[in-house]
């Protein structure tokens, strides 16, 4: 292995330690029963953060694919998003604290302006956490695109370079800020409400605290 990549999967190591929430990690689990509490399971936002579409429920998920903990929320999501209305308008975020998730950040926008995300989301979470990939790099994405989705390197290249997702890179930075995160995985309703595995008592929980608060944002409107 390359000395960089050995480097780069460190520094991804040492970075999910320290951002990432233990969704799934602790042993002591909130019992919630069926209400949940502003301050105790979930965060209210300072500010409102507009949504993409008023006349639905935004659901955000803030992750990076170096964190762990993504890694293993990501089975809950995809769950979770299987059995919505057309009503919840979810999409993910990729959360950027550091050159090498902006990187990372890079490589989803490259794939959602290519329209292949479906395809190669769930590889490259497990280039890092199971083949020790370093995905930072476009030489190796480019392959990866090629077998899963049938992009050439020639497309590949040009959308990975482009302004559009480099201007999308800035919308999530700007995104990290304005709903105050600070680690991942964060779920965020109608840009009013913060949920992580912390609070809320780990991944199943954390799913469950989203629910009630889409409820609750469908009764208000």
């Amino acid at each position: 292995m390359k000395r960089s990549t050995v480097q780069f999967l460190w520094r991804g190591m040492l970075t999910a330690v320290t951002l990432c929430l233990a969704v799934g990690a602790t042993a002591e689990e909130s019992v919630l029963g069926e209400r949940f509490v502003a301050g105790t399971h979930y965060e209210v936002l300072e500010i409102a953060v507009d949504t993409r579409d008023s006349d639905k429920v935004e659901v955000v998920e803030m992750f990076s694919y170096a964190c762990i903990h993504c890694f293993n929320f990501d089975p809950y999501v995809k769950a979770w998003h299987a059995r919505q209305p057309d009503n919840v308008d979810f999409h993910a975020v990729p959360a950027i604290f550091n050159d090498d998730w902006e990187r990372l950040a890079q490589a989803f926008y490259t794939s959602e302006s290519l329209g292949v995300t479906e395809k190669v989301h769930e590889r490259m979470f497990e280039g890092i956490h199971n083949l020790n990939e370093d995905l930072r790099q476009a030489e190796i994405l480019a392959p990866i695109f090629e077998e899963l989705a049938e992009v050439n390197e020639s497309d590949f290249n040009a959308a990975h370079k482009s302004f559009s997702v480099r201007s999308r890179v800035q919308q999530a930075k700007a995104l990290v800020r304005a709903y105050k995160i600070t680690g991942v995985p964060t779920m965020i309703v109608n840009g009013k409400y913060r949920i992580d595995g912390r609070m809320a008592g780990g991944n199943a929980k954390m799913i469950e605290v989203v629910d009630f608060l889409v409820a609750k944002e469908r009764q208000s409107q």
